[in-house]
C-alpha cells in the first residue's frame, strides 16, 4: 500500500530510496552541496580530518565567496584562499567574490531543479524551495560529510500546509506577505516543519517573489519551504501537522521593528520613524525586481535622497548587476547618490559592505534585524518592502510608498 506524502516526504523518500515518515531519520543522496566563505573553511577542516582524500562528485558542490565579498581583513582574505586552493584541487565550481550570493547563483545557473535535494551551510540555503526542492541548511562537518559520500543524513520533518488565497493588491509586495507569515507563525512556530505552500493566490506570485517566502520562512524555525513545480507536487490524502490560511487580498504592508523578523507590525504604525540608513539588497530584497520596485519610488519622490540618510544598494549577483547596468537601473541610483556595493551579501550580516553608525536606525529588504546584525549593536534595524525602503530613502523617515511624489 503506498504512502499518501507531503511534497517534502516524497523527495526525502525518493533520496533515501526507501519510504519515509515524519520523524524517520534517513540517509540520503545529495543533489547539490553549497559552501560559502562563511562555511566552506570549516567544512574543508572536517573533510580533512574525516581523511578526506577525494571529492564523491564535483559537479554536485558548489561555494560562493558572498560574505566576505570583499574581504575586509587579512583573516577573511586568507579564507577566500583556503576555499580557492580546495576548489582548484577537487574540480569544484567557484563563484568567486563579485559573483554574487550562493542560493541566487545557484538558482541563476540552474544548479536547482524539481524534486532535488540541496544543502547548504547556510540557514538561508531553504530559498530554493520556491523551485520545488527540498532545500536545508546544514552544519559545516554536514557539508564535509557530503563531499566525502554524497550524502546527508536527516530527521524527516513533518509539513504544515500554508494556503495563500485571495487577490493579491498591486501594492503588496511579496515580502509583506513573507513577513506576515513568519508574525503568524512565531520565531518557533515551524521549528522542524517543512512549509509547503498552496492557493489560489499562487499564480500571482512569480518566482522572485516566490524566493522571499521561502527564504524566510527559516525566520520561524522551518526546515525546508516549498512550492509545488511541475509533478512535484502532494498526494490528495497527504498528512499536515497543521494548516494555516492568509488571504492576501486583506494583507496589508508591514514592517518588523528591532530586534526580531516576526515583531511585525502594519507600516501605517511606524510611520515617522527617523531612518538613516536605507539598504537594498541581499536575498530577499537584491534582484531586478526589486531595484526596479525601489527605483519607481524614488523617481516619483524627485530623484532625491533625504539629507543625513545613506542609500546603500547591494545586487545579490553579478547578473542581477549587469542587468541592472543594461538597462541603467544603477546609474539612475548613483546619480542619486546611492553607494553601490560589491554583489554579495553586503551589509547583511555586518561582515562586509557599509556598517551602520552608532544609534542609527537603518530600514533594510534583508531577512534579519537582530540586534548586531550589520555589524553595530547600537543600530536599530527594520525591515521592510523595496518600495517602502526607496519611500524612505526619500523622506528620511518610514513612509507609506503610496504617499510619495
Amino acid at each position: 500500500m503506498s504512502i499518501a506524502r507531503t511534497i517534502s516526504e516524497q523527495i526525502l523518500s525518493d533520496h533515501a530510496g526507501r519510504d519515509a515518515k515524519p520523524g524517520d531519520i534517513v540517509v540520503c543522496a545529495v543533489d547539490l552541496v553549497i559552501g560559502t566563505d562563511a562555511s566552506a573553511p570549516m567544512a574543508i577542516e572536517y573533510f580533512e580530518r574525516m581523511g578526506g582524500e577525494r571529492v564523491r562528485d564535483p559537479s554536485r558542490v558548489m561555494f560562493a565567496l558572498d560574505h566576505y565579498s570583499p574581504p575586509a581583513t587579512a583573516k577573511t582574505a586568507a579564507f577566500h584562499d583556503r576555499v580557492r586552493a580546495f576548489a582548484a584541487r577537487y574540480g569544484i565550481a567557484l563563484f568567486d567574490v563579485g559573483a554574487g550570493i550562493s542560493h541566487q547563483i545557484a538558482i541563476e545557473r540552474g544548479l536547482v531543479r524539481p524534486g532535488d535535494l540541496v544543502i547548504g551551510a547556510d540557514s538561508h540555503t531553504v530559498t530554493a524551495g520556491a523551485l520545488g526542492a527540498f532545500a536545508t541548511g546544514v552544519g559545516s562537518s554536514d557539508i564535509a560529510a557530503a563531499m566525502l559520500t554524497g550524502k546527508v543524513w536527516l530527521r524527516v520533518p513533518e509539513t504544515i500546509r500554508i494556503e495563500l488565497t485571495g487577490e493579491r493588491p498591486p501594492t503588496l509586495a511579496a515580502k509583506d506577505i513573507a513577513l506576515r507569515l513568519v508574525a503568524e507563525l512565531g520565531a518557533e512556530g515551524a521549528n522542524y516543519h517543512a512549509l509547503e505552500f498552496h492557493g489560489d493566490a499562487l499564480g500571482a506570485l512569480p518566482l522572485e517573489d516566490r524566493l522571499v517566502l521561502s527564504n524566510l520562512a527559516v525566520e520561524a524555525g522551518a526546515k525546508a519551504a516549498i512550492f509545488p513545480a511541475g509533478e512535484i507536487q502532494p498526494a490528495v490524502e497527504a498528512h499536515y501537522a497543521r494548516a494555516l490560511t492568509i488571504n492576501v487580498a486583506d494583507a496589508v504592508q508591514v514592517v518588523a521593528l528591532p530586534h526580531a523578523p516576526e515583531n511585525v507590525v502594519p507600516l501605517a504604525a511606524a510611520i515617522g520613524t527617523p531612518i538613516h540608513m536605507v539598504f537594498l539588497g541581499t536575498c530577499t530584497g537584491g534582484r531586478v525586481s526589486d531595484f526596479h520596485a525601489a527605483l519607481a519610488v524614488l523617481e516619483r519622490g524627485g530623484g532625491r535622497i533625504a539629507p543625513g540618510v545613506q542609500l546603500v544598494v547591494t545586487p545579490a549577483s553579478r547578473e542581477v548587476q549587469l542587468r541592472l547596468l543594461e538597462d541603467g537601473t544603477l546609474a539612475k541610483l548613483s546619480a542619486m547618490g546611492a553607494i553601490v556595493t560589491t554583489a554579495g551579501c553586503g551589509a547583511c550580516c555586518g561582515t562586509s559592505g557599509m556598517i551602520p553608525g552608532d544609534g542609527m536606525n537603518v530600514l533594510s529588504t534583508a531577512n534579519r534585524n537582530f540586534k548586531s546584525r550589520m555589524g553595530n549593536a547600537t543600530a536599530a534595524i527594520y525591515l521592510a518592502s523595496p518600495a517602502a525602503c526607496a519611500a524612505a530613502a526619500v523622506t528620511g523617515r518610514i513612509t507609506d510608498p503610496r504617499s510619495v511624489d
